[in-house]
């Protein structure tokens, strides 16, 4: 029992913990919308694209969230400019531009002298996860929960139909840019603990779970909060004795989880199917 309790009791394990709990809600209740929206590649695209803000932030001795937000949304009005000024389409686009951005991030750090790991950047460091971490994590985590639970009518029709969302007179262009910027936000309160690379597994997974187990909105909240905490806590703490990193461990429970998720709907749909 003792071995079993043993990573609660070290300082940085609790703080490895509490930022899970932390970030696990909000980016749980943005991947629902994401995945209903489409918007899988948006994920992934802003979570490369910060890499530049964030470097340029370090060498300006700025806060990494300032650079980190700035990229992402640079990369979210430059994408949406784009696909609306020329024939290529939008996943096109973002592929461009999110691979132009991290591109531009590389060579950018190889170019400066700094202390700065860019594997902290690139995969996390949940472990090394201090006081202004969780002060930073726990405002943004906040502030997008609340902004979600608010709106989330309004953005579910707009993720649905947003031609009707428009002919309603919802703001359309707010809902559209305001996401966004919550994606932005997310991704920067991730950043410590999953890094740019494996934050797009928080932001599409959950969500991809949820849908595939439900079948209302509400209770695909409910079960992509639940998946994407538990995933969180325990992949954390298998960490420990599988002597790997806390976020590669996450995400392939999160996997497994999507995994289980499927075979359970084709298990459902063929009972259906010889039932009728």
């Amino acid at each position: 029992m003792s071995e079993l309790l043993m990573p609660f009791q070290f300082a940085f394990m609790q703080n490895a913990f509490l930022i899970c709990a932390i970030v696990a809600i909000p980016t749980a209740l943005l991947s629902c919308f994401l995945v209903l929206k489409g918007w899988a590649l948006m994920g992934d695209a802003v979570s490369h694209a910060i890499l530049p803000g964030v470097v340029l932030a370090y060498v300006a001795g700025l806060p990494l969230v300032l650079g980190a937000f700035a990229a992402g949304m640079f990369t979210a009005l430059a994408t949406g400019f784009l696909s609306r000024n020329s024939r290529v389409k939008q996943d096109t686009v973002m592929g461009i531009v999110f691979s132009g951005m991290f591109g531009l991030g590389i060579v950018i750090y190889t170019q400066i002298d700094t202390a700065m790991h860019l594997d902290h950047i690139l995969f996390g460091n949940m472990l090394g996860v201090g006081a202004q971490d969780l002060w930073t994590a726990g405002i943004i985590s906040l502030f997008v929960t609340a902004a979600l639970l608010l709106s989330w009518k309004d953005l579910l029709l707009h993720a649905f139909d947003p031609a009707q969302a428009r002919v309603s007179g919802l703001p359309v262009g707010l809902l559209h840019y305001g996401l966004l910027a919550l994606l932005s936000l997310t991704i920067v309160a991730t950043l410590t603990a999953t890094g740019l690379i494996l934050a797009v597994g928080l932001l599409i997974a959950p969500g991809a779970i949820g849908f595939l187990v439900t079948r209302s909105f509400g209770h695909m909240l409910v079960v992509a909060c639940f998946a994407c905490l538990v995933s969180m806590l325990s992949g954390t703490y298998l960490s420990v004795f599988l002597d790997s990193a806390p976020a590669p461990t996450i995400v392939l429970i999160l996997t497994a989880l999507f995994g289980l998720a499927f075979a359970r709907r084709l298990w459902l749909t063929r009972r259906a199917t010889q039932m009728g």
